[in-house]
This record gives C-alpha cells, structure tokens and sequence, in this order.
C-alpha cells in the first residue's frame, strides 16, 4: 500500500492473521501507534519511547478482537507525541494529510487514523480519546467518531497517557461501518436507550461558536430534528460548574496524571520532546495534591449535576468551535483553538460519557462536526440514534 498521505509509521511490514470469516470479513483497519501489534513495536508519537519499545510480542485484546471478526491489519498510524496533542503536527514525524481539507491539519492525536480512514487508505481506524483525540479528528476530515463510555473498550496493551479519562475508540467513513465496528467492540448496553429518546439540544453551547460556524450547522440540526422532532433547550438550573471551571479540572486531572504515568521516564532518559507538549509535562509536573483532588470533586459535582440535568435523553451539541486551522497558522492561534475546544469536549471527558461525532456540516469547504452525547453505558443505541440521523 502507498502511503501517500504520510498516515503510517513506517514500519516493515509483518503479516498479522486475522479470522478468514466474521461480520468484519472485507475490511481493512489501521491502528493507533500506542496500541500493541505483535511483531510491531510501539512508538507513541516520540522516538526515544520508539527505542525503548522493542517488538513486541502480544497483540491488545482490542486489536485482536478487530482480527478476530475477519478484519484485515494495514499498519500502524501516526499520532501526536506521547499522544498530548490535538493538532495533529508532530515534530519528530510530521503531520498526516486531512483528506477532506488537506490544506488543513487533520487533529489530533489520533492524527494519522483520521487522515488514514479520510484518504481512504483503510475502511476504518482505531484511536484513542482523553481530551478530544478522536471527536476533534473526526471534526477535521468529516468522519465519524466514537469517544466510548469510559472502560467501555478495552485499554490493555495500550499506551496510557491520563488513566482516570482515557478510551479507545475509532473512526469510519460511513454510518453503516460505524455501526458493525461499534457492534464488534462494544457489546451490549448496560444502560440503552429507549426506543425513541428524548433529545435536547445544548442552546448555550451553539452559542460560544461564531455566527457564521452557527450558520453552517443549521442543516445539520434539521437533519436530527428530522429524527427527533423539535429540540427543547437544554436548561442549566442547578450547580453545574461553569465551562472555564470544568475545563480547568480536567487541565489539572490530566496533567498530574500525565506526568505521573510519564514523568519517571521523561526525567531518567531525558526525553526530546516538542515545545507544545514539553511545555504540558513541565506543567503536569507542578500541578499539586491540593489542585488535582480539589478538580476531582469539581469532575464528581458535575457527573451528579450532569445525570439530574440530562439525565436519560440525547444531548445535540457542537463537536469544536469551528472547522480545522490551515497548516500554517500560527501556533499560538492553534493552541488557542484547542483551549476553545476543549470547552465543549470536557463534558464527555469528565462524566465518563459517550459522544458520537456526525459529519453533517461543512464551512468554507471544510468539515465541521455535530455531536450526540448519550448517558454512560448507551453507546451502542447511541450509535443507533446516529445511523437513524445520517439515513433521513
């Protein structure tokens, strides 16, 4: 296969078996290079972890489930270093095409399974998600994207970065994937949905993005009204935190869990690594006791807050404030973009809930995504509301 898209590692290619029959008999599938793929090592976005790896010699029960339903291995994909990024840039490796505005960067982290599944070099691709790694790609090149209930897909045999907020999701290009994918994962529901939903629409949220990217998601939102009729507003009564304050517990949960999963290693080794994410760690580093448990009651009063506001229903909301920057903006202007983003991607974060990026919008040409939030443990009738949406 040529990667011409620059969204593989370039690893020597191993045969990797993979069951001859199953519901994912015919498709391809690509791989985030933090999870382990026997016979490959595991890089994580940074050479000195690449070194350090070794082959290795057990697959991730999550890869080996994907082999196990007939889907084919292509390779291990790029991501951003030590997976604490959402540009999608890497300066040890570069930055995977978004092939649906390649003028753009793809996000990040799960940068190069987005730009894999967007340049269609593979049917569909795993990542992972901790702060917006695959909603925001998913925004980016117009696909859809999964961030699970969290423990709801299996994280042994992959890199961690922040343990309390991590998942394993993935990308496909098309609803009917995206649900067979999700079938094959995710099991059944602990908590499913209804039949027929309630939904709600986050009214405040539409309105931190400009007029213009407010503008663009109007058909997106007559496409889910189509499903699910009119949309009442979402009412905030009650303690939830304020965005800033949200998102400042999950900087804070984040960061110290970060350093405490990688800090050892960065410090003994002296790891090189990229100014954005250096400068992240270091942060991480300082966070203290009193800050971290402080943002973990913070996350805990909105999870209690959050199940008493929308409780059983569907919560309709933007993905990002808007579509993806061009390759060469300014950094500071893209390190702004990922605070603002961050400020409607923590929800899901923080309550351990799942999200669904739909890529029903466009805006100046490029993609820009809806989202559908679902109570913890509805993923996959989450994913049915999706299919529902996309097939109108």
């Amino acid at each position: 296969m040529q990667d011409n898209a620059f969204a593989f590692m370039p690893y020597p290619t191993v045969a990797v078996d993979h069951s001859p029959s199953g519901p994912l008999s015919g498709f391809t599938f690509a791989v985030k290079d933090l999870f382990d793929v026997a016979g490959y090592p595991t890089g994580g976005g940074n050479p000195h972890v690449l070194a350090m790896s070794g082959i290795k010699q057990r697959t991730a029960p999550t890869v080996q489930r994907l082999l196990n339903a007939g889907a084919k291995f292509v390779g291990k994909t790029h991501t951003n270093e030590m997976a604490f990024s959402m540009s999608g840039k890497n300066v040890h490796y570069g930055t995977p095409r978004n092939g649906a505005a390649p003028e753009r960067i793809p996000g990040g982290s799960s940068s190069g399974s987005a730009s894999a599944v967007s340049n269609y070099l593979c049917d569909f691709a795993l990542g992972t998600d901790t702060g917006g790694s695959i909603r925001t790609p998913a925004s980016y090149c117009g696909l859809f994207g999964l961030r699970p209930s969290h423990g709801r897909i299996s994280l042994e045999g992959c890199q961690e970065l922040c343990r309390s907020m991590d998942t394993a999701g993935y990308f496909t290009r098309d609803a009917e994937l995206f649900a067979l994918v999700g079938e094959c994962l995710l099991g059944e529901d602990d908590a499913p949905l209804p039949p027929q939903p309630d939904w709600v629409i986050g009214d405040a949220l539409f309105a931190l993005l400009s007029d213009a990217s407010q503008t663009a998601l109007r058909p997106a939102l007559e496409k889910i009204k189509a499903v699910a009729g009119e949309l009442p507003l979402l009412s905030a009564d009650g303690d939830l935190p304020s965005l800033e304050d949200a998102y400042q517990a999950f900087r804070f949960i984040q960061g110290r869990e970060a350093w405490m999963a990688h800090g050892e290693a960065i410090t003994r080794y002296g790891f090189v690594l990229g100014p954005d994410v250096a400068g992240r760690f270091a942060w991480g580093a300082r966070v203290t006791d009193e800050q971290y448990l402080k943002s973990c009651r913070v996350r805990e009063q909105l999870r209690e807050t959050w199940q008493a506001l929308v409780g059983n229903r569907i919560l309709v909301l933007p993905t990002v404030p808007d579509i993806a920057p061009l390759l060469n903006a300014d950094e500071a202007d893209i390190e702004e973009t990922r605070r603002l983003s961050h400020h409607l991607l923590v929800f899901a974060v923080l309550c351990g809930i799942p999200q669904i990026n739909l890529p029903l919008a466009q805006k100046e040409g490029a993609p820009l995504g809806v989202s559908l939030i679902g109570p913890r443990g509805s993923d996959l009738s989450l994913i049915k509301a999706a299919a529902r949406v996309t097939a109108c």
